[in-house]
């Protein structure tokens, strides 16, 4: 079977449908040494589609509002051509009556891999050339720790391009994963993945001779087969482990003061509070195990090995998943800047190994096809978590940042490619907020809880029912994802739903630009190869390339060191900090002035 060629947020893949029994068979990519098992998920087929247009009945019975019923309410099958001119109506009401502000369209999710078809893009499009709407900030994955980097180093870079697994394979000695590399975890990645390496790569570590420290509660965060050495603080005090850990380098000068006076602000201000001159309580082991439950005849012995060796500092995503979260990824970088290798091959720190299939993987050096969003007018946002709030809790300010922002009075939800049932925290609280805007729109394949808690949900095709355009900028290949079913039912993509929308409203024009589906992949496509440097310019066309079912990517850094230049000559490349330096103390977030963040590390009481 070699099917079509497609491509999933876990793995591109070759499919074939059979019709006479609804059979569907999958291939992994060959050229994928470790393609994912949820592939094996793709052929499954559940009975739970939506079909066709539906609308709650309380909504088409009573019209818009608030209503208690939204989530325990039956819903009414209804046309293609009822449902558009019904939803392009509610849209206008609620611009009208009270401004696009009105609107949220943050609409969080992973709905495809697919360049073309992806969920938000559309959504944000079509929303803009309406005139713009609410939109959301930050991600669930790392909501507390992006911000919080931009004032400690200057930007995300860490996550986005942190040093790649091959330096690391070639120089890491010590491994000390706070939160682990859960293999589990990398079998994912936003806009898919043709090559999983990072096992292979942590494994040539381990046979060069690197040793692996998993801290975490859970031995499982790390492979076996790493034979690593397994350290166990109570969930959520990994803070104080890290403070410790500075603690003995600090007092027994095994730092390297030469890197803290010349690539550190707030060295001395972090000093003092690790030290006890600050409030009276030194940081020690002993200190920290009464915290974290670790032994301190074990906290020692690993800050002497990290400063012996060149060590990389393994922050994970889930450390800052938590009440405070910001505090372990500022320790963490805290004692990565006084074992003094940030910027060397191998060492220093990285956020986010094992998150995803991307992290560590290389990044390439130019951008993918992308479809246009156009530009927002309106300049109300909120972070991505609080979208209950928002719905809750209109006219209410709060603090993000060191901004006072307002909530703005949320009539009409509009969600595409996503269900925050899925991830938001509170679901009961979620379920009341929900109960909150005049009208709720979902775009879904499937009856999921957040189509439940909707008025009106249209039917929108799989990936495999669409054709795109599949590739990340940490893969080196772009994939042509070809259609491997017929929509289900009366499923429509989400590009077809916004056209006839837009039509209605009067900017089909502006919408489609006079495309279809089809011709917008044509011209994405040749539109991004037109801008190409010349030496990475794919020679196939369009044509070609869909035949071949992909093209080669080149020019991905395989060998990238994070923070090397800023190491070499930090006054001819700071980081983007005010200090142009890496900030253990910062006189800005101390001006925000939050109880709950000073401007420098300290371990501060966690809601359990």
């Amino acid at each position: 079977m070699r099917g079509h060629p497609h491509s999933s947020h876990y793995g591109a893949f070759h499919a074939a449908h059979h019709p006479a029994d609804d059979r569907l068979t999958v291939r992994p990519d060959p050229g994928d040494p470790e393609p994912s098992p949820l592939l094996g998920n793709l052929p499954g087929f559940t009975r739970a589609r939506v079909d066709r247009p539906h609308v709650r009945r309380g909504w088409l019975t009573d019209g818009p509002g608030p209503d208690e019923r939204r989530g325990r309410d039956a819903f009414v099958p209804v046309e293609w051509d009822e449902i558009i001119p019904l939803l392009a109506g509610e849209l206008d009401r609620v611009r009208t009556a009270h401004g696009n502000s009105a609107v949220f369209g943050g609409s969080y999710g992973w709905g495809s891999a697919g360049r073309f078809h992806h969920a938000q893009s559309q959504v944000h499009r079509f929303l803009n050339h309406l005139g713009g709407y609410t939109r959301s900030v930050n991600t669930y994955s790392l909501g507390a720790s992006r911000n919080l980097l931009c004032h400690v180093v200057g930007d995300d870079r860490s996550i986005v391009e942190p040093t790649t697994y091959l330096v690391l394979a070639e120089h890491t000695d010590l491994f000390v994963c706070f939160g682990g590399m859960p293999a589990k975890n990398s079998q994912v990645n936003s806009g898919g993945v043709s090559r999983h390496s990072a096992a292979g790569q942590l494994r040539a570590a381990r046979d060069r001779g690197a040793r692996f420290v998993l801290v975490s509660p859970l031995r499982d965060d790390l492979a076996d087969e790493l034979d690593a050495e397994w350290i166990a603080p109570l969930p959520g005090t990994d803070t104080a482990l890290l403070l410790a850990l500075a603690y003995v380098l600090l007092v027994e000068r095994r730092y390297d003061a030469a890197f803290c006076a010349t690539h550190v602000t707030g060295f001395d201000v972090f000093r003092d509070y690790v030290l006890g001159a600050a409030d009276g309580v030194p940081k020690t082991p002993a200190w920290a195990a009464a915290v974290c439950g670790v032994p301190a005849d074990r906290i020692a012995p690993l800050a002497r090995e990290m400063a012996a060796h060149r060590t990389l500092v393994s922050l994970s995503w889930s450390l800052q998943r938590a009440h405070r979260g910001e505090q372990p990824v500022w320790a963490g970088i805290a004692l990565a800047a006084l074992l003094g290798q940030i910027g060397l091959p191998g060492g220093g720190f990285g956020h986010g190994y094992g998150a995803t299939a991307g992290t560590g993987a290389g990044l390439l050096p130019y951008g993918l096809p992308t479809l246009p969003q156009g530009t927002n007018p309106v300049p109300d946002f909120i972070p991505v978590a609080r979208i209950a709030d928002l719905l809750l809790h209109p006219g209410e300010s709060y603090a993000y940042d060191g901004r006072r922002l307002t909530y703005p009075d949320t009539r009409l939800v509009y969600w595409t490619g996503g269900n925050p049932f899925h991830h938001h925290q509170d679901l009961a609280r979620l379920r009341r907020a929900f109960t909150r805007p005049d009208t709720v729109v979902v775009h879904e394949p499937f009856w999921t809880a957040t189509a439940r808690h909707a008025d009106i949900v249209l039917p929108a095709t799989t990936t495999l029912e669409r054709e795109d355009l599949g590739a990340a900028r940490q893969d080196p290949v772009l994939v042509a994802m070809h259609r491997v079913a017929a929509p289900r039912g009366q499923a429509r993509d989400d590009y077809a739903i916004f056209a006839d929308l837009a039509h209605e409203l009067g900017v089909g024009a502006e919408f489609t630009e006079g495309r279809t589906a089809r011709e917008w992949l044509v011209h994405l496509y040749e539109g991004w190869r037109a801008d190409l440097p010349p030496e990475h310019t794919p020679p196939e066309d369009f044509d070609a390339f869909w035949h071949a079912g992909r093209v080669t990517l080149t020019g991905r850094r395989l060998r990238h060191t994070l923070y090397e230049r800023f190491r070499a000559d930090p006054k001819r490349h700071p980081l983007a900090t005010p200090s142009g330096r890496i900030e253990l103390y910062s006189a800005t977030v101390a001006s925000f002035g939050y109880d709950d963040c000073p401007g420098q590390r300290r371990l501060l009481a966690r809601l359990q």
